[in-house]
């Protein structure tokens, strides 16, 4: 490993070098790094003498870590044109002939060049973090909290190599660079979002969950740079002239995947069930825990924050009760044209998890799976607190469909997981492309055997059995 990253130093040597010599590179840095925590000087000064003014320091006291975090993420997102630049641009200007020429291998290679446009975004951010804390210490005398220093610094640094590793992938698979420059959309977008729930994060003083989010890049970080060394060739790099959207093609490979080989429909449905539980067994593993941590978690928040103890007592229930079940978030129960409702949202909700899984590695998919867990953990407890045991409480209300509904999320976040984990997956002989239809394949698979046909079952329990038996068990 020590050899390889030698290797990649004298790349990224070489990368660095060649863009300090240019001032179109350098001028934006430097004038992020030193104009921005100006500014930002500036907008915390006046901030923190208008709120003294109305007896609200406390906004001030939060706005300031949150400013510090933002100089930290200017020049970042600004210089990762640099990132998406580094093959394809070489590529346009025909520059990357003699490096791929070299006799470094492929990972030496990836790993050399991003290093190499990392570290100049991340030390203009460093400097600017350390201009803003001069400047603010002097002009309001703050000065920020160890802890809280340690994971700003820890913050700029994740996010630099998330969204850099990011915009290296893209320009190892772009086949130029104004394609590589619309792609970065899907890594600037995200990356704000995220900025805007840091700052939910900051603003309510809720430091320690910060942690979290620091690790969960870590995470997601890590397997962008997996996914680029598995699946950067640099013999593929060269040949890659064009990508033309060849839908007949990607339906061939998809459906390929999908029928697996079967010679009829019968064969398909007695031999991929099996096939398909054997291909999941691993990541259903890891989803079943994690929704069982999910709902430990959401029985954890009902501590934090909890309802009264009247909101669900059941003297108040009987009152009505048949009625508020006949009628339940605009779906009629205990009626046919309720089944394909619930059938429909169940899907609809597994589906938008599989696209948000797709391009966080099915981390956010499992996560939206995860949240009516949460929901039925912090319920539970509730309902405890309130006399209702959560025995009772679960038996009413969860387990008749659950015992279908459960399964089928179960198996859907197994597929999801699957299909992110995918990405990461060195694939000889595939790219990148054709490795994702086949994943998709997989995950239509799994659900059309098995989570369709139980979520329809499960609807059909939720709308005729689950009222009856909460209405037997709650309501007597």
């Amino acid at each position: 490993m020590l050899d390889d990253l030698r290797a990649a130093l004298i790349i990224t040597r070489r990368e660095i070098r060649d863009q300090f010599r240019d001032w179109r590179i350098l001028v934006p840095i430097l004038v992020l790094t030193l104009f921005f925590p100006g500014l930002m000087n500036f907008t915390a000064r006046q901030a923190v003498s208008f709120v003294e003014r109305y007896g609200a320091p406390v906004i001030g006291d939060r706005l300031i870590p949150f400013l510090l975090m933002v100089v930290g993420f200017f020049p970042i997102s600004v210089s990762l044109v640099i990132a998406l630049e580094s093959f394809v641009g070489e590529k346009e200007r025909g520059s990357i002939e003699p490096l791929l020429a070299s006799p470094l291998t492929d990972f030496q290679l990836y790993l050399g060049k991003l290093l190499a446009v990392m570290i100049p975004p991340l030390l203009a951010s460093y400097l600017g973090i350390v201009v803003y804390l001069i400047g603010v210490y002097r002009q309001v005398g703050w000065t920020p909290d160890p802890i809280l220093l340690v994971q700003v610094v820890a913050l700029t640094t994740v996010q630099s190599l998330l969204m850099v590793s990011g915009a290296v992938v893209i320009s190892s698979q772009a086949t130029s660079a104004r394609a590589a420059n619309l792609l970065a959309s899907f890594i600037i977008i995200p990356a704000a979002m995220l900025l805007v729930g840091e700052s939910m994060i900051m603003f309510w003083a809720r430091y320690s969950v910060l942690w979290w989010a620091i690790f969960g890049q870590v995470l997601v970080a890590g397997l962008l740079v997996r996914t680029g060394i598995a699946y950067f060739n640099r013999e593929e790099l060269l040949a890659r002239e064009l990508d033309v959207l060849n839908l007949r093609w990607a339906w061939k490979v998809f459906w390929e995947a999908l029928v697996n080989g079967r010679a009829s429909l019968g064969e398909w449905l007695r031999r991929e069930p099996l096939h398909a539980l054997r291909q999941v067994a691993l990541p259903l593993v890891l989803v079943l825990l994690v929704l069982a941590a999910g709902a430990g978690l959401g029985a954890q928040q009902a501590e934090v924050f909890p309802l009264p103890p009247e909101a669900l007592e059941l003297d108040r229930l009987q009152d009505g009760f048949q009625e508020q079940l006949d009628v339940l978030g605009g779906v009629r129960l205990l009626t046919a044209e309720a089944v394909p409702a619930v059938w429909l949202h169940n899907l609809r909700t597994v589906t938008l998890a599989m696209f948000l899984g797709l391009f966080t590695f099915g981390v956010m998919g499992v996560v939206v799976l995860l949240l009516p867990f949460g929901i039925i953990g912090y319920f539970t407890v509730t309902a405890a607190r309130a006399g209702i045991p959560a025995l009772l409480f679960l038996s009413a209300l969860v387990l008749p469909h659950g015992v279908l509904e459960i399964p089928a999320i179960a198996l859907a976040g197994a597929a999801i997981l699957r299909l992110g984990a995918t990405l990461a997956t060195p694939s000889q002989g595939r790219s990148i492309s054709e490795a994702l239809l086949i994943s998709l394949a997989d995950w239509a698979r799994v659900m059309l055997l098995w989570s369709v046909p139980l979520f329809l079952g499960a609807a059909v329990l939720e709308v005729f059995l689950t009222p009856q038996i909460a209405l037997h068990l709650l309501a007597r």
